[in-house]
């Protein structure tokens, strides 16, 4: 991933954009990060993935998107694997979703992170590796960078308290599970108030949700998530049974939470 994430830095310099102080988002910066991410690999742009989120965000800190990958209206395309991507931010893959048959497609509601204006990608991918794309271009600022001032033991002692909640479902239909996951979620891009030195980065790296011991869903989680993940998706449980979710941070911390789920 620093790999990937130098090489696009370097490309967006080449472009004369490395400031990113856009009035609004810069549609060529695509052609930079689709290389660092997926080299001479066709994307094609479909209806049945879409972002649902403001035109533009109260906060570059906390932007509300809703993630829809809609199954029935892909026509036979089964997705394996979604990439969250924002052009402009320092650090561009926020997320990446390991699907599976529970979700019967997927729709998350979700919170980002976005440094400036910039277009968000949901990218699909199927088992045999085709690439097809949804994108909408959103408005916000200061979501990555800046300074931050946290009492560090408070920090610590917080992190990783998870809430987990399940609508009363009816078996065999989808139901609505809402996760949320306390933790500061730092980028390694911000700056100690005092010192001005960078704060290292410090976030929920992975989570794994499964019913009855059957994955659900896997999630990569970055830098690009808001502070306090929250995910809001549906699953399909045909019986009585229980979600539970493992969500590891990358200093190699375990937090764990499960959930007994009947009608």
């Amino acid at each position: 991933m620093k790999n990937r994430w130098m090489m696009t830095v370097v490309g967006l310099l080449a472009l004369g954009v490395s400031g990113l102080a856009q009035a609004e988002a810069d549609p060529k910066l695509w052609a930079v990060v689709k290389e660092a991410f997926f080299p001479k690999r066709d994307i094609q742009e479909v209806d049945f993935l879409k972002i649902e989120a403001p035109r533009r965000a109260e906060s570059g800190a906390q932007v509300p998107v809703t993630l829809i990958y809609d199954k029935a209206a892909a026509n036979g395309v089964a997705l394996k694997k979604l990439y969250v991507i924002v052009d402009a931010n320092p650090i561009q893959l926020a997320s990446t979703y390991h699907l599976t048959d529970m979700l019967n497609g997927f729709q998350m509601a979700t919170r980002i992170r976005q440094e400036t204006d910039s277009f968000v990608r949901l990218i699909g991918e199927t088992a045999d590796g085709k690439l097809y794309m949804g994108k909408r271009e959103i408005r916000a600022a200061g979501g990555c960078g800046g300074t931050v001032d946290n009492n560090e033991a408070e920090v610590r002692a917080a992190a990783g308290k998870i809430k987990l909640n399940v609508d009363a479902p009816k078996f065999g239909e989808p139901a609505t599970a809402t996760f949320n996951i306390r933790h500061v979620m730092r980028t390694g891009l911000q700056r100690d108030l005092v010192s001005q030195g960078y704060v290292p980065a410090f976030y929920i790296n992975k989570t794994t949700f499964t019913y009855n011991g059957k994955e659900v869903m896997t999630v990569d989680v970055g830098v690009g998530t808001s502070e306090d993940p929250y995910m809001k998706f549906s699953f399909v449980p045909d019986a009585p049974g229980k979600l539970e979710v493992v969500a590891t941070d990358n200093e190699g911390k375990t937090f764990t939470q499960s959930l007994d789920v009947h009608s």
